[in-house]
């Protein structure tokens, strides 16, 4: 493939001077009893800020904090699973596309960093997590509500930030490889190392399975192999400027089934078994960076460049069907000032150019390259007492295709006790239209819309932490957001062929997240979490944002960490979604019914560096579907052994 050139490239600079994107302070000692979201969680949150992170602490917003010991609990392979124990996060996959949304946010709203790299594709607008493999030692963030202030019109309805490990919080060897039903395998192997000013890490991940059908009564299996190489580190070249590079590779190879288009058959719309119909994704992303310390590091420069490059293909028994390929470049300046222990002043700037093309070969389609180009400028200001915390961040976007647009966001915490703290949040975000919504033409099937205009989003948040003794702790957040503007699919008479438009409506979304988190005892503890969600553009119901989503993880360590067991339940509300079962193509409205998954996993310690280990997903074997006629996964099974040395 053309490129494992580039590849080899990058991940060879990664190692050479690569770094973690997160400077963190391991040595913060003021988290004690001070801790919301999870149990004993670093001290920083990386994307909370644009000038490298704030004290978990001291932040006004809704964020979730997923940390390696989690991960590894859980024995977490797909990120996009245990997105699912976040509370506002709604979930639903299919073979080649998983989405997620926050707080009843459109997919394409939602910022993926993958090691500070916006990993969206450029052509579809939205990053496939279902792509995304959990690597050892990584950590994830979740940041709820509109972050444009800080991220541009990516980040409308809230930021993923995954961060895999660095050479130095993780050094030596990790291995892991597990086999089980339909086929499976999976193994991940990782090596980080550091001296006194360098640190490098590099790590490859691949999972194969020939998978289970995924039509109703189809008997087709719908398998999938991916593969992921990654590399970062860091060099302090002085004692004032560090170096720093990341690259990743992702490629996934499966099947995938079409719906039936005959329209004289009984089963016209559903999905049903298609032989031969398959799908390639594959994706490169490097950054560079450089930061430089002055005034004792009171004042920090950070400049960093990186790239995308996205190629997604769908091919039939007679060749390709579709394909597209989407770019994105980005370089950002980023200074902040600490002006005095308690106040910090931030300036960001970002240069930004997207391209795409629509790869599908054929007379039918508009396959001409597009770019938009877009820079965007930030201020931000932080101050953090020993009770009060305030934020406020403002940007401005130049568009060379939109109307230029500005975005605020401002919060504010107040500990009224040692251990109850009330916070408050309000901000805005904008959402442009992306490539295919605006140049996509496919004869008969989609036209584009050149005049769409972007989305507007505006929401607030009120919440409440508690620290309940020494060992638990709960938050409660209720949201409120308007969004304007919503960019849907039409389908006009006479033609009935689809196209994209701006609703002229208001579409609203409300809730209540709630997320638990207590050590019951030296060898128990528990997370939970829950959402309540209304999602409704015009009193209609918006689709795939069920109303309630719930999440159980209840863990038992052994004494010595001799053994493990962790029995995670995950509950999915009965969910709006569409159908094309009318033969003109307009969708019809179709109800998803609920579903509970139960999961369970063990581990046992055979040396000190040797563990093996073992997993049921789907233990009831629940028939479920996430997306309409589309059948998920049922029950399957792993053994597996991991190393450490």
């Amino acid at each position: 493939m053309k490129n494992f050139a580039l590849l080899g490239s990058v991940a060879a600079a990664a190692l050479v001077w690569a770094a973690p994107v997160v400077a963190q302070d391991e040595a913060a000692d003021d988290t004690a009893g001070e801790v919301y979201f999870v149990p004993s969680p670093p001290p920083i949150v990386v994307s909370a800020s644009r000038d490298g992170g704030i004290k978990l602490r001291d932040y006004t917003g809704s964020v979730a904090v997923i940390t390696p010991e989690q991960l590894e609990s859980r024995q977490t392979r797909d990120i996009a699973d245990i997105l699912r124990d976040v509370p506002g996060v709604a979930v639903a996959g299919v073979a080649g596309q998983t989405q997620i949304r926050l707080r009843g946010s459109e997919a394409n709203h939602v910022l993926v960093l993958v090691d500070g790299i916006e990993v969206s594709d450029p052509f579809a607008g939205e990053f496939d997590i279902g792509t995304l493999q959990a690597e050892p030692g990584a950590r994830v963030e979740v940041l709820r509500g509109q972050q444009s202030a800080l991220y541009g019109p990516d980040a409308i309805g809230g930021v993923v930030s995954y961060e895999s490990a660095n050479g130095r919080s993780r050094p030596g060897f990790n291995a892991r490889l597990e086999g089980g039903t339909h086929g499976t395998v999976n193994g991940a192997l990782r090596y980080g190392a550091f001296g006194d000013s360098w640190d490098a890490a590099l790590s490859a991940v691949v999972v194969s399975t020939d998978g289970q059908p995924n039509a109703r009564n189809g008997t087709r299996d719908i398998g999938r192999d991916s593969y992921t190489l990654a590399g970062k580190g860091s060099v302090e070249v002085t004692e004032a400027l560090t170096l720093r590079a990341a690259a990743r590779f992702i490629r996934t190879e499966g099947r995938t089934n079409d719906s039936n288009f005959d329209r004289t058959s009984p089963t016209f719309g559903f999905i049903i078994d298609s032989p031969g119909v398959t799908f390639t994704n594959e994706a490169i992303y490097a950054l560079v960076g450089a930061k430089l310390e002055t005034l004792e590091g009171r004042w920090t420069h950070d400049l960093s460049a990186q790239i995308a490059d996205v190629e997604r293909e769908t091919d039939s028994p007679f060749g390709i069907t579709s394909a597209s390929e989407g770019d994105r470049f980005k370089a950002s300046y980023v200074s902040a000032l600490a002006v005095a222990d308690d106040h910090k002043l931030t300036f960001a700037a970002d240069y930004e150019v997207e391209g795409f093309r629509n790869a599908t070969p054929g007379g039918f389609v508009f396959d001409e390259r597009r770019e938009i180009e877009q820079v965007g400028l930030v201020g931000e200001y932080r101050y953090s007492g020993e009770a009060l915390d305030l934020s406020a961040a403002i940007r401005h976007d130049f568009n060379d295709l939109f109307r230029d647009a500005t975005t605020f966001r401002v919060g504010a915490g107040y500990r009224i006790t040692d251990t109850t703290r009330l916070r408050a949040a309000g901000g805005s975000g904008v959402k442009n239209p992306g490539f295919f919504e605006l140049y996509g033409f496919i004869d008969g099937r989609f036209i584009g819309n050149a005049a769409l205009r972007p989305e507007k989003s505006t929401g607030w948040e009120v919440g409440l932490d508690q620290q309940l003794g020494e060992s638990a702790s709960v938050a409660v957040t209720y949201f409120d957001s308007e969004l304007d503007g919503e960019i849907f699919t039409t389908f006009p008479a006479p033609t009935f062929i689809a196209t994209p438009a701006n609703r002229t409506t208001e579409s609203k979304q409300r809730g209540v997240e709630v997320s638990l988190a207590a050590q019951l005892s030296d060898q128990w503890s528990l997370d939970a979490a829950y959402s309540w969600l209304k999602a409704r553009e015009s009193g209609v119901e918006e689709v795939r944002r069920p109303e309630h989503i719930a999440s159980a993880a209840l863990t038992w360590t052994a004494p010595d960490d001799a053994a493990s067991a962790t029995l995670v339940v995950r509950h999915n509300g009965a969910t709006p979604d569409v159908a094309f079962t009318d033969p003109s193509f307009r969708p019809v409205r179709v109800q998803l019914d609920d579903y509970t998954l139960v999961n369970l996993n063990a581990r046992v310690k055979l040396t000190d560096s040797v563990n093996a280990f073992a997993r049921v997903e789907n233990i009831l074997d629940e028939n479920y579907e996430q997306v309409f006629s589309f059948v998920s996964p049922g029950r399957s099974a792993v053994v597996g052994v991991e190393a450490r040395f």
